[in-house]
């Protein structure tokens, strides 16, 4: 069996001499309190500090807590933030693919739909955004269930509502289908909760590639899929480059 990881052991030990007393610490306090190379503790908490674990004051050059462990938790980026941020990246694959565009995060057992962008076209819609969405049948929700074991178990410990014939409801066909997700980075529904309409998703990640959200399209499956029933390529990039520069703006705000 492989042993501790050294270097986390000693992150966490900074973490929690951080914790004590007054909770701001000059890098030879910390690295005497610890045992360690003024270097070695020097680097480990500019990498704490770049997730955010750690602050460092800038006039004293003390070391504390940093904000992110606050929010740390299934809820620790906050539905707002998210949709801040990723807003002008959601109107802009609205614009790319024609379609409606939705972001979504976990909310216990289903999808929480946070942002919605309108398909760019006269027709009548209705805004889903506070709506729930489930996560097995959805292709926001069945990315959210790929990269999360603990919401999968969940889902494939129960028993998933067929909305339609094609609704995946068998432990032995989600899971298959949560792997090449996995894989490939992206989901797809064809007519797995509404009949006639498609969708496509792809995952949302923070610091270290957390999957935090997903964002997706969804329209009538004639527009998304091509005459064999797969979702087009085209849109199918167009989502995976919004999902990664969403990404990009979360890994980058420290």
């Amino acid at each position: 069996m492989p042993g501790p990881i050294q270097s986390i052991e000693r992150a966490a030990a900074i973490l929690r001499l951080l914790a004590r007393g007054s909770g701001r610490l000059g890098l030879a306090d910390i690295a005497a309190g610890l045992g360690l190379a003024k270097g070695t503790a020097h680097g480990l908490l500019r990498t704490l500090q770049g997730v955010g674990f750690v602050h460092q004051d800038p006039v004293s050059g003390q070391y504390s807590l940093g904000d992110a462990l606050s929010h740390l938790g299934p809820g620790y980026l906050d539905a707002n933030d998210l949709r801040s941020r990723a807003s002008n990246w959601a109107d802009a694959l609205a614009a790319r693919s024609g379609e409606a565009v939705r972001l979504g995060v976990p909310d216990g057992g289903s999808v929480l739909v946070v942002h919605h962008v309108f398909r760019p076209d006269d027709t009548q819609q209705s805004l889903d955004v506070g709506s729930s969405q489930p996560l097995h049948a959805t292709a926001l929700g069945k990315v959210l269930l790929a990269f999360d074991a603990d919401l999968a178990q969940t889902v494939l410990s129960g028993a998933p509502e067929p909305y339609t014939r094609r609704t995946l409801t068998t432990g032995a066909a989600l899971s298959g289908a949560l792997a090449r997700i996995r894989e490939a980075d992206w989901a797809a529904e064809v007519e797995e909760f509404v009949p006639g309409e498609a969708g496509v998703a792809a995952p949302i990640r923070s610091f270290g590639g957390l999957v935090v959200g997903a964002i997706g399209i969804t329209g009538a499956v004639d527009r998304l899929c091509d005459t064999r029933g797969r979702p087009r390529p085209a849109l199918v990039q167009s989502v995976r480059d919004a999902a990664l520069a969403v990404s990009r703006d979360l890994e980058t705000d420290r």
